[in-house]
């Protein structure tokens, strides 16, 4: 073979190689470009329990009527390390009003008596509450218990959802047949007060004492001496319905 023909044959083996190549590298860096584009999986939430959106009620009616309650049995009390009752947070996670925001504090749970003017009538919610015993399996007295707002209605509770109610059972230290013990409303009172001298906001008040009253002072910030008031002297407290 003369020397022109054998480097023809080299030149055209040595292209040949040199495209192999590139299509090699065209194809990874094509695969490195697709990885780099692709979405990344959404990170993960590091918010807790407290910090999760809470149901909103229908809000204050002009006439009540007795609302369905969870199935018999299929709700089930939390307690705490001290024994302090939950609520099932698939049966009762709280429920708000949408008539109280931020914006309008002055002219609902900051304005003295406007829990009263949103209360359902007893003869509604005593059905509720004997249906209620039946979901949460309450075999205690019911003049012992509570029927609970978990988001109270001075905190901006929706007044009549069944998602915001459940029968609250007494808390240690009770004696029997000496009414409902409730360490929560004192609780309530004080976020209250947080909110509306503007030591807290709303939304967050409500979150924490969603998530677990007995720890909704401390998740927000706010002191509590854990003291009992002085002797001849009562704690002032806005109550949610028995």
């Amino acid at each position: 073979m003369s020397i022109a023909p054998r480097w023809a044959a080299l030149a055209a083996a040595t292209a040949a190689l040199i495209a192999v190549t590139a299509t090699g590298c065209s194809s990874s860096d094509s695969k490195k470009s697709d990885a780099k584009s692709s979405p990344s999986a959404p990170a993960a939430s590091s918010g807790g329990g407290s910090t999760a959106a809470i149901p909103v009620g229908a809000g204050p009616q002009s006439s009540y009527t007795a609302q369905k309650q969870p199935a018999p049995g299929t709700c089930h009390y939390q307690y705490t390390a001290d024994k302090q009752p939950l609520p099932d947070p698939k049966c009762t996670p709280g429920a708000t009003n949408p008539k109280v925001t931020q914006a309008t504090l002055k002219d609902t749970i900051c304005k003295s008596g406007y829990t009263a003017t949103i209360r359902p009538p007893v003869g509604v919610t005593n059905k509720e509450k004997t249906a209620n015993a039946e979901s949460y399996g309450y075999k205690g007295s019911p003049r012992d218990a509570e029927y609970d707002h978990l988001i109270s209605l001075q905190l901006g509770g929706d007044p009549n959802d069944p998602r915001n109610l459940w029968v609250e059972p007494p808390s240690p230290g009770h004696k029997d047949g000496a009414g409902p013990n409730n360490p929560k409303d004192v609780v309530e009172t004080k976020l209250k007060t947080a909110i509306c001298s503007g030591k807290t906001d709303l939304v967050k008040a409500q979150q924490a004492i969603a998530h677990d009253w007995t720890t909704a002072l401390n998740t927000l910030g706010i002191k509590d001496s854990g003291k009992a008031p002085a002797k001849g002297v009562k704690e002032t407290k806005d109550a949610d319905d028995d």
